[in-house]
C-alpha cells in the first residue's frame, strides 16, 4: 500500500481519486492547494504525489520547487488540460515523473502509478541499459547514429542537445552499450530533479553526521558508476558550488565525499543532456565556461519528432510493441485516420509525448488497429481544426494523380522537402505523410 497526496482543488474530482485509490489499496490523502500541500509535506511522508498544475493559490510548479528544496525523493505526476501539454513538459524538465491529461482514465492512472512506485524502488540501483533501440531510416537519423557509433569507442565527454522528449536518455544509453565501458555501470540522474543543498551528496556521497538528516554514510553516483557512464541530465540545473566540484572531478579524476576527509579515486565516462544552449547559460554566467568546455568533447543535437520524418512509422510500430508487452494485449497497427491525425499533430512532447498516446491507445482499444476513439478528444480536435492548412491545390488532385504530382515536384526542387512542401502549398508533415502513404522514396 502506497501513501499518496493527492493536491487538486475540484472537490467532486478530488473525492473520486480518493474513492478510486482506496479502492486500489492505496492511502489517499488530500488537500487544496499550495500552501496546504506544504505543510502535509513538511509534516509526513508520502509515496507519490497526484499533482493538477492548476491551482487556487499558485501552480504545479511552487509545489515541485518545494519537493525539491525539501529534499525529497517523491514521484510527482501532473495532471492538467490536454492544452496545456507544453506546461507538463516544462514540469518534467523540473523534476516531475510524469503527467496525465483530463479527463483521467482509471486504468491509465492506475498503471502511471504503478509504474512511478516501482521506479522509485530502484531508484538507488544502477540502471540497466535499455534494448530495442531505434535508430530511424531518414537522412536525419542515420547522420545522428553515425555520429552515436564514431564517439561511442572513445572515452570523449559528450553533451548531448535537445527538446524535452526526443530521447536523449535513450541515446546516452546506446552510447554506453557500444562503448568499451558496456559492461561496467549506466547511472542516470536527473539534475533538474536534485534541490541544490542536497546535490553534492547525490553525486559524490557523503558521510554519516555530515549535515542534518545525514544519518549514514552515503555511496555517491559517481562512485556507483565507477568504470562506466555517468549521464547527468539537464546539467544545467547545477549550481555554481556543485559545477566547481564536477570540474575537479573531471579533472583530477577524484572526488571528496561531503563531510569526507579522504579523497577517492573514480573512473567515470561523463554524457550530459540539456534542452536549453549551454553556451548562452556561459554567456549569462549561469555555467562556468571552462566546465562548458571540458564536457564539450563532443556535442550532437537530437531531432524533434516532426523533423524526423517517416521514421514516426517505427517508432509507432515500436510503442506498440511495448504497450503490448506491457499491457498484454496485441494490437497490430493504427488506422488511417489515426496515423493522418499523427502527421499533422505537431508533438510538443516529441517521443515522450508519442509513446504515451499510443500505450493510452493500446490499453483502450478492443480491436488490432487502434481507432480515432482510443485518442485523446482534444488532440483530434487540435488536428481538425487546423486541417486548414492542408493545400487546397493538391486536394484539387485526383487521388490517382496525386503520386504524380509530388514526384515531379520533389525531382524538380532536387529532393528538398522544405521547398516541396512549399510548391504543393503543404506542411512538410503533410508532405511525409504522403510519400509513406505512396511509398515515395527520397
Amino acid at each position: 500500500m502506497a501513501r499518496i497526496l493527492i493536491i487538486e482543488d475540484d472537490l467532486t474530482f478530488l473525492q473520486i481519486l480518493e474513492n478510486f485509490l482506496k479502492r486500489n489499496n492505496h492511502s489517499a490523502h488530500t488537500c487544496f492547494g499550495v500552501k496546504d500541500a506544504n505543510k502535509l509535506l513538511s509534516s509526513e511522508h508520502f509515496d507519490l504525489a497526484l499533482l493538477d498544475y492548476r491551482l487556487p493559490d499558485g501552480t504545479g510548479m511552487d509545489i515541485l520547487n518545494a519537493i525539491q528544496s525539501k529534499g525529497l525523493q517523491l514521484p510527482v505526476i501532473i495532471m492538467t488540460s490536454f492544452h496545456d501539454i507544453r506546461t507538463a513538459v516544462k514540469s518534467i524538465r523540473s523534476g516531475a515523473y510524469d503527467y496525465i491529461t483530463k479527463p483521467v482514465n482509471p486504468d491509465e492512472l492506475l498503471m502511471l502509478i504503478q509504474e512511478a512506485l516501482a521506479k522509485k524502488e530502484t531508484k538507488e540501483r544502477p540502471a540497466p541499459v535499455a534494448s530495442g533501440f531505434v535508430e530511424g531510416d531518414s537522412s536525419i537519423a542515420r547522420q545522428l547514429h553515425e555520429h552515436i557509433s564514431l564517439v561511442a569507442p572513445t572515452n570523449m565527454t559528450v553533451i548531448i542537445e535537445g527538446e524535452s522528449g526526443t530521447g536523449k536518455e535513450q541515446v546516452a544509453r546506446k552510447i554506453h552499450a557500444l562503448s568499451k565501458r558496456s559492461d561496467k555501470p549506466f547511472v542516470a540522474i536527473d539534475c533538474g530533479a536534485l534541490s541544490p543543498d542536497l546535490a553534492s551528496s547525490e553525486l559524490f556521497g557523503h558521510t554519516k553526521g555530515a549535515f542534518t538528516g545525514a544519518l549514514q554514510d552515503k555511496i555517491g553516483q559517481f562512485e556507483m558508476a565507477n568504470g562506466g557512464t555517468l549521464f547527468l541530465d539537464e546539467v544545467g540545473n547545477l549550481s555554481y558550488e556543485v559545477q566547481v566540484k564536477l570540474l575537479r572531478a573531471l579533472q583530477e579524476k577524484e572526488i571528496q565525499p561531503v563531510g569526507a576527509n579522504k579523497l577517492i579515486k573514480v573512473d567515470v565516462r561523463i554524457i550530459t543532456a540539456t534542452n536549453e544552449d549551454l553556451q548562452n547559460a556561459v554567456k549569462k554566467g549561469d555555467f562556468r565556461e571552462d566546465l562548458y568546455h571540458r564536457l564539450n568533447e563532443f556535442k550532437f543535437r537530437l531531432p524533434s519528432l516532426h523533423q524526423r520524418g517517416s521514421d514516426i512509422e517505427l517508432f509507432i510500430a515500436h510503442f506498440i510493441k511495448l504497450a503490448n508487452n506491457e499491457l498484454n494485449k496485441s494490437i497490430k497497427d493504427i488506422s488511417e485516420e489515426v496515423r493522418t491525425i499523427f502527421y499533422r499533430y505537431d508533438w510538443p512532447g516529441n517521443l515522450r509525448e508519442l509513446k504515451n498516446v499510443i500505450k493510452r491507445a493500446v490499453l483502450l482499444s478492443t480491436s488490432e488497429r487502434i481507432a480515432i476513439s482510443a485518442l485523446p478528444d482534444e488532440m483530434v480536435h487540435e488536428v481538425q481544426q487546423d486541417k486548414k492548412t492542408d493545400s487546397p491545390d493538391l486536394k484539387a488532385v485526383q487521388a490517382t494523380n496525386e503520386k504524380e504530382l509530388i514526384m515531379k515536384t520533389l525531382k524538380e526542387v532536387k529532393y528538398n522537402k522544405s521547398k516541396a512542401a512549399k510548391l504543393l502549398n503543404i506542411d512538410r508533415t503533410t508532405l511525409y505523410y504522403k510519400m509513406s502513404k505512396y511509398g515515395i522514396e527520397g
